[in-house]
């Protein structure tokens, strides 16, 4: 029950904060789980059955590809069910598909559940997350969002060495009983349950918990009331013949077939380059934590500033990032390098969900979400296999490396141009 000093009725507490705990709960425990505690896993389940790294992590990349492709579906559904319905349904899915691994007898084992923990994902992941978040949040939303990003930056830290702990105590199997657990106590029932609720609207309250009067004549057309006249008419052929979710979509997958490069091959580049194991992995550990810092700065600073010349900068911080990379061999400025990957990571990564809300009314967020997010999905897998065949058949990274600067450069340009659609 939620108590009811928060229940957000007239005079009490603002509940949006309650409700963005709820998702930055979902998103820190099973995004940890279902992506950073594979990798913790691919060795002892190779070693286990004898199969091969290619083939198990095959799983893993079609659970992603089952999270990421149908987003278009799981927007509408979304928009049609309300997030809270299917973060309980989605999330619940996930965790019994979690639990399902401690039954793996064959390697199709691993895709059946890792395709089920991906749509459960899908249906109660990033999208249905986001959607709460914009419901909740007008002239915070960027603030919101920043923080909703940096607590899967934190998953990402905090599970693989707990998973590792729990192998070694208990086993694998049980390991992934113990972590389908977490995701039904912590995230469904508490996160989802307890306190997510899907708009303020239901609980007598406007977004933010501020007055109608205290929002600009911009900010009120994004409000409830305002969206359900102005973009009742709207569908998502009329989305799709503006310029501005293309653009939204482009920048984002700019961004993610850059970090997709950077994150899978830059350990080996580094120890290619004659940087021992270790150096090449702190590397990625100091790229994570800016990453959450670039989350944070760029909610922060989007209240103030505009997003659109906010987000170029980023751009051109992450470009002037592989610049060091590709012409430094020096120890400090390869930390810099790894600073400014990280933190134009992480404020990019919230620009994108931040650019919708801002550009598309609330009651449409969900729907235009599902058209973007393939952009990112795409993009990512096609980084990771282009980089790798360039190595292969150049034996240098600089060519792949040189490519994603070439993407920044464009993530640069797509995200200039972006305005709000003529509609609105």
């Amino acid at each position: 029950m939620v108590p009811e000093t928060v229940t957000g009725r007239t005079g009490r507490v603002f509940y949006g904060w309650f409700a963005l705990a709820g998702v930055a709960l979902v998103i820190f425990v099973v995004g940890g789980v279902f992506v950073n505690s594979f990798g913790v896993l691919l060795p002892v389940i190779t070693s286990e059955f004898g199969w091969s790294r290619a083939m198990v992590a095959g799983a893993l990349a079609a659970g992603i590809m089952a999270f990421g492709l149908p987003s278009p579906l799981y927007g509408i559904l979304v928009a049609r069910l309300g997030p809270r319905f299917t973060l309980i349904f989605g999330n619940l899915l996930a965790g019994l598909a979690i639990a399902g691994v401690y039954f793996v007898q064959e390697v199709w084992h691993m895709y059946v559940l890792y395709i089920l923990v991906g749509i459960g994902g899908g249906f109660g992941g990033y999208i249905s997350c986001t959607t709460v978040a914009n419901n909740w949040f007008i002239k915070k939303r960027s603030l919101a969002l920043g923080i909703f990003i940096a607590c899967a930056g934190l998953g990402g830290f905090v599970f693989p060495p707990l998973t590792t702990s729990l192998i070694a105590a208990i086993g694998w199997r049980e390991t992934w009983l113990v972590l389908a657990g977490v995701i039904i106590v912590l995230a469904v029932l508490l996160g989802c349950v307890i306190l997510v609720r899907n708009k303020p609207e239901d609980m007598g309250q406007t977004p933010d918990g501020m007055p109608a009067d205290a929002f600009s004549e911009i900010e009120l057309a994004e409000s409830q009331a305002a969206t359900e006249q102005k973009a009742s008419g709207w569908s998502i052929k009329q989305v799709l013949k503006g310029p501005t979710v293309w653009l939204i979509g482009g920048f984002s997958a700019a961004n993610t077939f850059t970090m997709g490069t950077m994150v899978t091959h830059q350990i080996a580049y580094l120890q290619d380059i004659d940087f021992n194991a270790m150096t090449a992995a702190t590397t990625m550990s100091f790229m994570s934590v800016f990453s959450i810092a670039g989350s944070l700065l760029f909610g922060a600073l989007a209240m103030r500033l505009k997003i659109r010349y906010l987000a170029s900068a980023f751009f051109a911080v992450q470009l002037v990032g592989l610049v060091i990379l590709l012409t430094s061999r020096e120890l400090g400025l390869i930390y810099v390098y790894a600073a400014f990957q990280g933190m134009s990571n992480g404020a990019l990564t919230v620009a994108m969900p931040t650019f919708v809300g801002v550009h598309y009314p609330r009651n449409r967020y969900a729907q235009v979400m599902g058209v973007v997010l393939p952009f990112q999905i795409c993009s990512n897998a096609i980084a990771t296999t282009v980089a790798g065949a360039i190595y292969d058949a150049t034996s240098t990274y600089t060519p792949a490396f040189i490519a994603a600067a070439v993407f920044c450069l464009a993530g640069f340009i797509f995200v200039f141009m972006t305005r709000r659609p003529k509609q609105l």
